[in-house]
């Protein structure tokens, strides 16, 4: 059964990896045919399913982390998450459908440190080979204005 400590440490691993800067161990985080997607809450309670990241497999996050390290360019930073208790929506052996708060800080290289995101990630996980995985992560941002520099994944 997965259950909320199963969840609560899957989001430590998960967001220690981003916050280290181990991007390239973020899509191992997903299923293969996993969809990823940053949103903010209108778009989500309109159904709209733009987004200001879309992707549909862990193929599209690795890309994603290679244009990160070899092709775009922008300012250096790094995240540190803050997240909340998962809510578990439900659950089986298999599967799982949860949403937990989240706030992440950015700190950018001069050290200046601002809130940069809260929201929620709504997430549907399951377990492959006995490994918890993301088939889905929404991650539904309160703010309605995004910051031109959302490099990192959150």
């Amino acid at each position: 059964m997965i259950d909320l400590l199963n969840l609560m440490a899957f989001h430590a691993a998960y967001a220690e990896t981003i916050d280290s800067d181990r991007l390239e161990q973020w899509p191992d985080f997903f299923a293969p045919d996993a969809h990823y997607r940053i949103t903010h809450v209108e778009n989500e309670q309109q159904g709209l399913p733009a987004g200001i990241v879309w992707a549909d497999s862990r193929a599209m996050l690795e890309d994603r982390v290679a244009a990160l390290r070899e092709a775009n360019i922008y300012e250096r930073q790094r995240y540190r998450h803050l997240l909340g208790v998962p809510l578990l929506e439900a659950a089986d052996e298999h599967s799982a459908r949860a949403s937990t708060p989240f706030m992440v800080a950015r700190i950018m290289a001069h050290g200046e440190t601002r809130l940069f995101a809260t929201g929620v990630y709504r997430d549907r996980f399951v377990r492959v080979d006995g490994k918890l995985l993301l088939a889905e992560r929404v991650a539904v941002c309160d703010s309605t204005v995004t910051d031109t520099l959302m490099a990192l994944p959150l």
